[in-house]
């Protein structure tokens, strides 16, 4: 064959291009005699088929390569204790945390020390009638406020048309 033409075909090898039979080809050339500057590609072409014409067994080869598998595995045991400690740390460190966010919780929920705000019991006593008054305002809002649903509760009665007596009655079963 010509060398251009071999070289051609090798390069489309490389880039995956070539068909079948342009392969076999290939192949074909390089188990005969080969000039020195291509005979590295030729044991490429050698080493695959070498690697075909071997015959797998099929009996023991499932025992062979199971055989092997176990030679090169490491020892499971090492592995095994890192994994326990590894989850003990990460369960120490969790208990850790939660302890400190619970603590911390605690010191806002109950500050050591609770100090009068107030030095004059007389501005004590005032703010105090302050604080009350603005409650019983609020009071006094809240129940009229309760006036008007009484209100609405009667007028709803009203329009049902049933007698008071029947609504209070209807009230108290629920």
């Amino acid at each position: 064959m010509d060398s251009k033409h071999i070289e051609a075909l090798l390069e489309k090898y490389w880039n995956c291009e070539t068909s079948l039979e342009e392969e076999q080809q290939l192949r074909e050339y390089y188990r005969g005699e080969v000039p020195e500057s291509m005979k590295e590609v030729a044991q490429v072409f050698q080493y695959f088929d070498s690697q075909q014409k071997q015959q797998v067994n099929s009996v023991d080869f499932d025992a062979t390569v199971k055989k092997k598998i176990k030679q090169q595995q490491p020892d499971a045991k090492v592995v095994r204790l890192f994994q326990n400690y590894g989850r003990i740390a990460a369960g120490l460190l969790v208990v850790v945390a939660a302890t400190y966010f619970v603590r911390q919780e605690v010191r806002k929920a109950y500050p050591p020390e609770i100090a009068d705000t107030y030095s004059d019991p007389k501005l004590a006593l005032e703010e105090t009638k302050k604080a009350l008054m603005m409650i019983s305002k609020g009071f006094s809002k809240a129940q009229k406020e309760a006036g008007k649903i009484k209100v609405f509760n009667e007028a709803e009665v009203k329009i049902q048309g049933k007698t008071p007596d029947e609504s209070e009655a209807n009230d108290t079963k629920i």
